[in-house]
């Protein structure tokens, strides 16, 4: 009776006991695919970011570039809000567009415009050809602050805060680039 009741222990697994033991495998492989699918997605975050770093760049030296060539005046690097219709730059976030006629981004002629894009080669792996592929940036967002630098007085220096927001997969992230601008 004893080694009867042994050989029936050691028979195997009941399926009861099999089925339990796939369901814990299958939560381990799922939430295995689940980390695998956010780290894809963050890394194919770096592509934006970098992104988000040119553009916020490109912002920083439109306003420099109207600044120290003549092209606008202190007094027109600033925000354009209801106390300062003079201002050239938009407030609030704003989708990332073509630069308008005055040829600066974000800035209040750029209305009407489409939206920026950026270009990857075709088909043909080469880039400058007809059959390139124009993937508009409509996940980004960009706003431009411009504030007089508390510590200088007299009104001569200007604080630029440039953040773009974006997002990419299920992760929203942001860039930020301060800069200064003066009067002189």
């Amino acid at each position: 009776m004893l080694e009867a009741k042994k050989r029936r222990l050691a028979a195997g697994f009941s399926l009861l006991e099999t089925m339990i033991a796939l369901v814990v495998l299958a939560i381990g492989i799922l939430g295995l695919a689940g980390m695998l699918y956010d780290s894809l997605s963050y890394m194919h975050g770096s592509e934006d970011d970098f992104i988000a770093q040119q553009k916020a760049e490109e912002a920083a030296e439109a306003i420099f570039t109207a600044k120290y060539t003549a092209n606008a005046t202190f007094a027109q690097i600033s925000n354009n809000t209801g106390s300062n219709p003079g201002g050239l730059f938009l407030t609030g976030p704003v989708a990332l567009l073509q630069p308008g006629p005055d040829g600066l981004v974000g800035s209040i002629n750029d209305g009407g415009a489409p939206a920026a894009y950026i270009i990857y080669p075709g088909p043909d792996g080469k880039l400058g050809t007809p059959d390139d592929i124009q993937v508009p940036l409509t996940n980004f967002t960009r706003t431009i602050a411009i504030t007089n630098l508390a510590s200088e007085p007299s009104g001569n220096v200007r604080d630029v805060l440039i953040t773009v927001d974006y997002s990419t997969g299920r992760f929203q992230r942001q860039y930020k680039l301060e800069t200064y601008v003066s009067a002189f």
